[in-house]
């Protein structure tokens, strides 16, 4: 059995640990920024129009797929282990949510 002395002799170890390498990482870090580092934009080229222009349509569409898709996902793995001891309304209440997906699926 673990004893309490462990655990917190553990969180010690792990908190100098952690406390020695903060302390030697701002130590030994180059603290030299160069005028590229210091600039606003880090792809290497200044931008080529003004940045309030309004994005298309399709970016906000793939946007919304990718969550209805994730979203879904997340919810069917749990589901499809506990398939075989829910009772019908858990099924039904699946059903149902995988409608509505499917209706924002065939809406966008």
């Amino acid at each position: 059995m673990i004893s309490f002395k462990s655990i917190f002799l553990g969180s010690m170890i792990i908190l100098l640990l952690c406390l020695i390498l903060l302390i030697l990482s701002y130590l030994l870090a180059k603290d030299k920024p160069d005028s590229e580092k210091l600039s606003p934009y880090e792809c290497g080229f200044s931008p080529f129009s003004d940045n309030r222009i309004e994005f298309d349509v399709k970016f906000f569409l793939v946007g919304i797929l990718f969550v209805i898709f994730d979203l879904e996902l997340s919810f069917l793995f749990p589901w499809s282990l506990t398939l075989n001891i829910i009772n019908y309304l858990g099924i039904l209440s699946m059903i149902s949510f995988i409608y509505i997906l499917t209706i924002g699926l065939v809406y966008e």
